[in-house]
């Protein structure tokens, strides 16, 4: 939910923040994150370490951050997000600061207040600023929702007993159910 306040908000406000919160600023607005629960921090953990596993084995240039990570998606100050794993291919795009751009592959883990943040503002905005894959992990409904934006956009859900494959990393398959075992 954003914060109420009549302004636009830069990236300078969000680095103004007390020590120890966490906000996203989309278009110039920001949005408090809750503290993530066991599993969702689970699911960041084993996702990050299978993506980083996958990539490695295959000699992969591609490089796996989980939050917090900072994504710059637009060239303004007015776009901060801290996607739970981001998978960048670029590496010109990586910074000190973090991803300056987007990333090639995002994945977001809902929690009960990030639903619509997750569904439908990062969506419209992860599709916008160039990013090629998107997955919504929702341990309340055991669904994983993909989205695929380049060529011909496409997406899918699946439960967490399914197995999902990516479409950037075609031969790589997860079984949600699998990582939470």
């Amino acid at each position: 939910m954003p914060l109420p306040k009549n302004q636009t908000y830069t990236i300078e406000d969000i680095y103004s923040l007390p020590e120890g919160k966490r906000a996203e600023l989309v278009d110039g607005q920001i949005y408090d994150m809750a503290p993530p629960s066991r599993v969702h921090q689970k699911l960041i953990m084993e996702l990050s370490a299978t993506f980083r596993n996958y990539i490695k084995q295959n000699n992969g240039s591609c490089e796996v951050y989980p939050a917090p990570f900072a994504v710059f998606l637009n060239t303004d100050n007015q776009t901060y997000v801290e996607p739970d794993i981001s998978i960048i291919c670029d590496k010109n795009k990586l910074s000190d600061r973090g991803c300056e751009g987007a990333p090639d592959f995002i994945i977001e883990v809902v929690s009960p207040s990030s639903q619509r943040m997750d569904y439908l503002i990062k969506l419209m905005k992860y599709r916008s600023s160039g990013v090629r894959e998107y997955w919504i992990v929702n341990p309340a409904t055991g669904t994983v929702t993909t989205f695929y934006f380049e060529k011909e956009e496409n997406s899918s859900q699946y439960s967490f007993d399914q197995s999902v494959t990516s479409t950037i990393y075609n031969d790589l398959e997860i079984t949600i159910a699998d990582l939470l075992k």
